[in-house]
């Protein structure tokens, strides 16, 4: 995951997505991440991974495509940290893509995400 301000990059992070990290998020339950613009639009310090910042999916595009599916888009999608209890594994949760669709990055990056982030950013998830 790579952060700009103004077109310059500020801190690149190696990341875990949903378990079947290949392709568009298409419905509830695929475990892929989803691709396109969005929004971070929510901030949980208590949440049961270790923070996170809401994205703002389903967009329009994403409800319309799982309709035409007929299927849920499903939702709850975060850039988050570790689940509680497991921030020891640090770095080491990137050997494998385990979230449901998240992204998921390490606690201590998840603090300065966190505190760096405002509600409003737009991000860009891109293969």
């Amino acid at each position: 995951m790579v952060v700009y301000s103004n077109n310059i990059i500020l801190k690149t992070y190696k990341i875990s997505l949903g378990k079947n990290p290949i392709g568009d998020k298409e419905f509830e339950g695929d475990n892929k991440t989803p691709e396109g613009i969005y929004f971070i639009n929510a901030k949980n310090s208590k949440s049961t991974c270790y923070k996170n910042l809401g994205i703002s999916y389903p967009n329009i595009t994403d409800i319309e495509k799982a309709k035409d599916l007929g299927k849920q888009t499903g939702g709850d999608i975060k850039i988050h940290g570790i689940i509680n209890g497991y921030g020891f594994i640090g770095k080491f949760h990137r050997w494998v893509d385990w979230t449901a669709g998240c992204i998921a990055i390490t606690d201590q990056e998840m603090d300065e995400m966190f505190n760096h982030t405002p509600i409003g950013t737009p991000i860009e998830i891109k293969p």
